[in-house]
């Protein structure tokens, strides 16, 4: 299954999608060990347990990508997919 398709059949369930704009309501850690503050604005990367958390991607520190639990996610821009 291509990304693409993957990405069609999740896009009208509930929740964040791939590709979001999300602001972080709580401090997070990032996979390398990093701080990532409360505020911190990040794209959705990946839903994990069907919306339980995600792989939310942010650019400072460059690149972290951290797990995120959904409580601590709000919208900030859905994408324009």
């Amino acid at each position: 299954m291509s990304i693409e398709t993957h990405f069609l059949l999740r896009k009208d369930q509930p929740g964040l999608r791939d590709l979001d704009d999300v602001l972080l309501l709580g401090p997070a850690v990032a996979m390398t060990g990093e701080a990532i503050a409360a505020g911190t604005e990040g794209t959705v990367v990946g839903v994990l347990s069907d919306g339980l958390a995600y792989l939310v991607e942010f650019p400072q520190p460059m690149g972290a990508i951290a797990m995120v639990r959904a409580d601590m996610l709000t919208l900030a821009r859905a994408s324009d997919r």
